[in-house]
Parts: structure tokens; C-alpha cells; sequence
């Protein structure tokens, strides 16, 4: 962890022979803030105003600079474009799922940015196999929904956040968001005509719940903090102004949801922080009734529940963490749920982690985490309870299994997803009577991909307190390991959150150019249960930034990759992570790509007027009151940070309107690294005026965005020339050296 220079790699960002570019000079305008003693002036706290002129010229002037300092990347982008769309199957059409009398599925079109929502008709009551057809053709029956380019003409943004049918399949409730800030209009459709209804409700969440009734539907709110705090009724054709609140939290530090189980019986309200839950049930067939409390708050205990039927028995069953750390499944009568009558079906197990329970008529869906990998176990119902769990086993060791979409209560059948992060995923479904895997489709990818081609490998790193952190390695057969590829590694670290074995094609294009990828399984992520978690956020979030680091270095020990040849990318609370890192060990990577990057997290987190700064108070602590994590977070915080020690080149991307991480914590970051760490010609700033936290909407901009970014990527690891299948290339880099 030395504060040498980067490798030379970093002269790969500048361009050969292009004119010398100014970057921007950010004005200062002091701003003092006083926390615990502690005088802080701020410089570029002005850039947090999105309604300045002043702030939009900056933002301009760091995108023509970014433009101008990758131009000589553009055909390289183009290259790179095209190799994920020639991968891609453009027509195409997702496996149906049954719910009712019809199939439900998605359509994609080539040349269409956004799918088609359709449907068509069950066969016959009996019918459990989807229809499929040749090249994404619609099948027979077809009856279009919702079509998301003709939704979306003249937005430069679109993105959806709910479309729900009615139960008896007559109407649709749908919500658009056309600026990316994530805030939606809920509108209804007839389904037999096609036209929408003249119910509108501006301002809402993501999500609609329809009651049992077809003509009420539930929504969620949020406040000016963008925290979901009330669930709303709505009855269709009513005025918005007579809709009723069903329930409102005035926690600031939790977050309200509502959804209906899968047997059609309760509405389910939830409230949940980061440590603690509250749930209400209501009853689907009567939602002008009052919700009634399964289990008060409990600070600490964390709890969810689903409906089933046990023996002709309304039951719940209770996953929660009381007194269980990875979390216990247990049972209660619905109509008495207090906790003192939760009885326990599947025990607590140190190490593996239950994540989710998922009740049908005949058996129950456990999903859990063991071993750093994600799996699904089935239990029959019985008569009188819940039989002993099965593992659904899969033949790949370094391999991911979710339970997908599955709409019916009564379905023979258990709708799951299964792959890696060399085998594309397939969509199966297992008969859950006799264990038969049917195996509905597998994610096309075209150009003759063969799996044997590539190797996927669990490897540990040991970081600086003994604690032995998970990597996964993904290469292409091949590629040396003695020490001399280029690499990228990858990590997030927070919030539980776990990065699975997922299959990407567009990460084909740096693997067949010779690149190693890795994923450093860090602290604060949940890939080792609630403890690995637990290690990784409040005081103890600086071991999320000492694994990673822990791991880059073991890399290049282990002969993976040219210890001078390593990139780091993360985004969100990943791109906290490699900002920290890019102060704790500027040396290790020859480039860091932070995209939409949670830097400047003190700022945030002592300003309670901003968005999500409460509810993520029991996450990062609370700075505001508690002296101790102010140091803390004062310590790893990138911006407050940054010194006058060589940095690699950096590559931070955000969008104007993202509501989750301001756009100003980059700017700021990206104005301080220019004025104090000394690297202004390779510190790149790009901002989507037209996006939100996951930048531009439509998938053929997400593939742009991609090649923006991998070609940056590439450019860093002196490979913006390399050939594509690994072939080595000419010049130093070939063997291991220091490229020009």
C-alpha cells in the first residue's frame, strides 16, 4: 500500500499526438462546517446547487473535457458496441409465466430500446408449458399490453416502475418515470381496449398492489427526503384527491412497502430500517379494512412473512433473525401470529444465510446463501406441516440459483433461474413432484459461444487481521498465469448485498482480450451470512476497503495478473469503496472507473434534509450525533481524503437526476483530485444530463455506456489495440512489461 507512482500504464490515457486539452478549474467558494469540534472548509460545496448556471457550465465543461481526453477511444467504443449486440439476440422473448388464464412475458424487437409487455392465452387448465417461438417471433394468441418504445417516444428517459394485472386480467396499473429522479405517474389500462383510464396519480413509488377486487389498487408515497412513507388506496375511476391513506410511518429511518401473497388471501404492508422490521396484514378481499399488526418492532429483529395453507389452515410463515444471526423459518397460525407462538420448522445454521420464503399450495421455496453461493430448497406440505428441506442441486460448483417469477399458487411447478459466470443463465422449472429439471431456455448467445472456452475459479486472499476473503476469477482458457495478464476487479461492499456467479456478455469483450476478471467478495456484502455483513458497515467499514485491497495484492502473488496492470471499477457504495482505495493504495491499479461513486459520504450523511440520509443512518452510523463515527467515517471519506500523493487515472460517471447519489459528490471529488492530488489530466468526469442511478435508459444505451466504459478500461491496461481470443500482443506488453 505505497504512495509510489502509478504504473506507467496511466500514459495509455494520453491520446498520441492530440493537442494539449485544459481540464476544468472548479471555483472556490468556501463553505465551514463545525461537527465536534471539528472546523471544515469546504470548497466545492457550491457545486451542490442544480439550479446554478454556473454549476450546469462546469458539468458541461467536464464532459467536453472527458470527450476530448477519450476521443481517440471512439472507434474502439464502436468496436466494442458492436461485439455486445452481435452477441445479443435482438428479437427475442422471455419465458411466459401463468398466472390465471393467461401467460405473461416480455418481447424484445431489434432495433427496439425498450420491450413489449404481452400476454396471450392458457390452453387449457391443465397447461404448465410456456409456449416458445423460433427467433423471438410472438406466439399464437398474442395480445400486447404495453409497448415501451411507443411509451417512451419523445422522453429522453423512460423507465417503468410497476405493471401489475388485475386479478381477473382486465386491467393494468403502470408507472413511468421520464427523468430518471425516480419518482413515477401511476396510470390504468383497459386491457381490452387498450386505452388508459382517466386515473393518473403523480409522485409515487415503485409498485401497485391490486386487492382482490380488480378495482382497488394500493401505492406508496414518498416524502421530500424520497423515503416511501405512506401506502395509499386508490379505487379506479375515483378522483385522486378522494384515495385514502392505508398506513403511514413516521420513523424517518424506515422505509414502507406493500405487496399481495401469492395465494391472492393478505395485502402485505411492511416497514422496514436497515435493522428492524414491522408487518401489517390486510385482508385482500376487504381493503378498506384496518391492517392488523403480526409482530410490533423489536429494535434489532428483522422478520418477513408469507401466506400458506397448511392442513385447510390459514398459516404464516416467519423468516427472522430473533435470537438466529443467519436466520429461522418458522410457522403461526394467521389468525394469532404474536412471536411467542412462532415455532420453528427450519433451525438457525451458523453460515448459511436464509435469504427468502416463497409459499405455494403444495410445497414452500427456501432460498438461502452457503458457502458464498446462492441456492433454493424445496419443502413439501403436508397435512400437518412443513416436510424436510431439499436442496435443488445444479452440476457447476461456482454456480447461482434464484427462484424467478412465479405467479400461480396452485403450480405444480417452481419457476427458477440458474447460471454462472461462464454459463448463461437458463430459465427452468422443476417438477417438484419427482425432481425433474425442465429446462425452458437458456440465454442465447450468438457467435458461437462455447462455454469450455472460458474458466471460472474460487480463490481467498488473507487481509491485514487474518480473515480470509472470497474471490472469484473469471478468465479465458488460456490465459496465462504467471503473472504477466492485465486485470479488472470488482467490488461493492455494503448493505448485504452479495455479488453472485452471474453471466455478463458484454464482459466477453475484455476476457477475449486477455483480461482477467475478479470479484473481490468484501466485507459489508452478505456473501458469508449476516457476520461478513456485520464486519463491514458502521465502525467496522474500513475492512470492506483493506479486503479489497488484501485481494488486489494477493492477485498478483498468486500470478493471476501483472501487479502493475490492474484496474478497479465499483459504483454506488462501490465506488466508495475503490474512492477509499484510491487514497489507501494508489499504487496497486493502473485505473479506477467509479460510477455514480457514494465519495463524499460525511457530507451526506450530516445533512438529514437530504435523501435517504436518515434510513441510512443504522448502515454507515450517524456522524451527526456520534463523535466516533464522524472520526471514523472522517478517515476513509474519499473527498476529505484526497492528498498530494500520484493517483492512477480515474474515470467517475453520474447522472444529473439520480436521487440515491447526488451528482455533486463526484464533482466535488473530481475538482479536489484535480486541485490537490496533481492528477488533472487523467481524472475524467462524465455526467448524464438525461439519466438516472443506473444512467440512460434503453438497452442499446446501456451498451453504449458499457463501451464507454470497458474501452477506458482497456486503455488504462495498454490494450486499446488488443486482438480479440487472447492473442498476445506485440511490444512490452506481450511479456509482462510496462507498457509505453
Amino acid at each position: 500500500m505505497s504512495e509510489t507512482a502509478p504504473s506507467p500504464a496511466a500514459a495509455a490515457v494520453e491520446p498520441a499526438g492530440a493537442p494539449p486539452v485544459a481540464p476544468p478549474v472548479a471555483q472556490r467558494v468556501p463553505t465551514e462546517r463545525v461537527h465536534h469540534g471539528d472546523v471544515v472548509v469546504d470548497p466545492y460545496e457550491w457545486l451542490r446547487d442544480a439550479q446554478d448556471p454556473a454549476v450546469h457550465a462546469h458539468l458541461d465543461a467536464e464532459n467536453a473535457y472527458a470527450a476530448a481526453r477519450t476521443a481517440h477511444l471512439q472507434g474502439l467504443r464502436g468496436t466494442l458496441f458492436e461485439e455486445i449486440r452481435s452477441r445479443t439476440q435482438e428479437s427475442d422473448l422471455s419465458v411466459p409465466v401463468r398466472e390465471g388464464d393467461w401467460w405473461y412475458y416480455t418481447r424484445t424487437v431489434q432495433g427496439g430500446q425498450h420491450p413489449l409487455l404481452c400476454r396471450c392465452p392458457v390452453t387449457a387448465p391443465d397447461d404448465w408449458t410456456p409456449p416458445s417461438t423460433e427467433d423471438g417471433a410472438p406466439p399464437p394468441g398474442e395480445r400486447v399490453m404495453l409497448d415501451g418504445d411507443a411509451q417512451a417516444d419523445g422522453h429522453a428517459f423512460f423507465a417503468l416502475g410497476a405493471a401489475a394485472v388485475s386479478p381477473d386480467g382486465r386491467l393494468l396499473a403502470w408507472s413511468v418515470d421520464t427523468t430518471g429522479d425516480e419518482r413515477f405517474t401511476l396510470r390504468v389500462r383497459d386491457l381490452a381496449t387498450g386505452a388508459d383510464l382517466p386515473d393518473e396519480v403523480p409522485g409515487v413509488f415503485y409498485g401497485a398492489t391490486w386487492a382482490a377486487d380488480s378495482r382497488t389498487v394500493l401505492y406508496v408515497t414518498v416524502d421530500a427526503s424520497w423515503r416511501p412513507h405512506r401506502v395509499v388506496r386508490h379505487r379506479v375511476g375515483t378522483p385522486v384527491a378522494e384515495d385514502a391513506v392505508v398506513h403511514e410511518e413516521p420513523d424517518e429511518r424506515f422505509w414502507l412497502g406493500v405487496g399481495r401473497t401469492r395465494s391472492d388471501r393478505y395485502l402485505v404492508i411492511s416497514a422496514e430500517s436497515k435493522t428492524t422490521t414491522e408487518v401489517h396484514l390486510l385482508d385482500a378481499g376487504a381493503p378498506e379494512g384496518e391492517p392488523r399488526l403480526v409482530a410490533a418492532r423489536r429494535e434489532g429483529v428483522e422478520y418477513a412473512v408469507d401466506h400458506a395453507v397448511v392442513g385447510g389452515r390459514d398459516v404464516l410463515l416467519v423468516l427472522h433473525d430473533e435470537g438466529a444471526e443467519d436466520f429461522a423459518l418458522a410457522v403461526v397460525d394467521a389468525d394469532d401470529p404474536a412471536p411467542e407462538r412462532w415455532r420453528t420448522v427450519v433451525e438457525h445454521s451458523p453460515g448459511t444465510r436464509l435469504d427468502d420464503v416463497d409459499a405455494f399450495a403444495d410445497f414452500v421455496a427456501l432460498s438461502y446463501r452457503r458457502e458464498a453461493l446462492p441456492r433454493v430448497a424445496v419443502l413439501p406440505v403436508g397435512p400437518d406441516g412443513l416436510g424436510a428441506p431439499r436442496e435443488v442441486a445444479f452440476a457447476e460448483e461456482l454456480s447461482s440459483t434464484a427462484v424467478s417469477s412465479n405467479r400461480s399458487f396452485a403450480a405444480p411447478l417452481l419457476r427458477l433461474e440458474h447460471g454462472s459466470f461462464v454459463v448463461p443463465p437458463a430459465v427452468v422449472d422443476l417438477r417438484v413432484a419427482d425432481g425433474e429439471v425442465l429446462v425452458r431456455k437458456r440465454m442465447p448467445v450468438l457467435g458461437g459461444y462455447d462455454p469450455a472456452d472460458y474458466e471460472e475459479h474460487r480463490d481467498w486472499a488473507s487481509a491485514p487481521d487474518g480473515t480470509r476473503v472470497p474471490v472469484s476469477v473469471v478468465v479465458r482458457a488460456g490465459t496465462p498465469r504467471d503473472g504477466t495478464a492485465p486485470g479488472l476487479l470488482y467490488g461493492y461492499g455494503a448493505y448485504e448485498h452479495s455479488t453472485d456467479p452471474v453471466f455478463s456478455p458484454s464482459r466477453l469483450s475484455l476476457l477475449d482480450r486477455g483480461v482477467v476478471f475478479a470479484v473481490a467478495h468484501v466485507r459489508g456484502g452478505g456473501e458469508l451470512g449476516r457476520h461478513w455483513y456485520q464486519d463491514g458497515k458502521g465502525l467496522a467499514k474500513p475492512n470492506t476497503f483493506t479486503d479489497f485491497v488484501a485481494v488486489a495484492e494477493h492477485l498478483g502473488r498468486a500470478g493471476w495478473i501483472d501487479p502493475s496492470r490492474l484496474a478497479a471499477m465499483g459504483g454506488s457504495a462501490g465506488g466508495l469503496l475503490v474512492g477509499a482505495v484510491a487514497n489507501l493504495a494508489p499504487s496497486d491499479f493502473a485505473g479506477i472507473l467509479a460510477a455514480v461513486p457514494f465519495v463524499d459520504p460525511l457530507t451526506t450523511m450530516l445533512d438529514e434534509s437530504l435523501p435517504l440520509t436518515v434510513t441510512e443512518q443504522e448502515e454507515w452510523g450517524d456522524p451527526l450525533r456520534d463523535p466516533a463515527v464522524y472520526a471514523a467515517m472522517k478517515t476513509y471519506s474519499p473527498y476529505e481524503n484526497v492528498a498530494a500523493r500520484p493517483y492512477p487515472p480515474i474515470l467517475a460517471t453520474t447522472s444529473l437526476h439520480d436521487t440515491r447519489v447526488l451528482y455533486v459528490e463526484p464533482a466535488k471529488w473530481v475538482a479536489r483530485l484535480r486541485e490537490v492530488g496533481g492528477g488533472a489530466p487523467q481524472v475524467l468526469l462524465k455526467t448524464e444530463v438525461d439519466g438516472g442511478h443506473g444512467g440512460r435508459s434503453g438497452r442499446y444505451e446501456a451498451w453504449r455506456e458499457r463501451a464507454y466504459e470497458y474501452a477506458w478500461v482497456l486503455d488504462v491496461l495498454g490494450l486499446a489495440g488488443a486482438p480479440l481470443d487472447g492473442a498476445p500482443l506485440d511490444g512490452p506488453a506481450a511479456d509482462g512489461g510496462r507498457p509505453a
